[in-house]
């Protein structure tokens, strides 16, 4: 095993999370039902069946499309929803 890959990826998905909204959820849901356990193993679950489908369709994207134009792509979404998310809070604020 990779053990470099491994280590980058445990972290760049660390900290891409931290903070994120799929955090937020698990800690409101946390403080709605006060039953962490059930809660941390569903959202354990649905975090790894997410990145298993991920891991395997970026290797069958890959095939297809350059990681030039995947990453460009990547880019534009972030930057769109973050655009849509600061014109959202902008109208809260004014």
């Amino acid at each position: 095993m990779n053990l470099k890959l491994f280590f980058l990826s445990f972290w760049l998905l660390f900290i891409a999370e931290l903070g994120d909204k799929t955090q937020l959820a698990v800690f409101t849901l946390v403080t709605q039902h006060k039953q962490p356990w059930p809660i941390f193993w569903g959202a354990s679950l649905g975090l790894t069946a997410v990145t298993l489908l991920g891991t395997f369709m970026g290797g069958f994207v890959c095939k297809y499309i350059p990681a030039a134009i995947l990453k460009l792509a990547a880019g534009i979404m972030f930057l769109t929803m973050g655009f849509f998310i600061l014109k959202e809070c902008l109208g809260e604020l004014l």
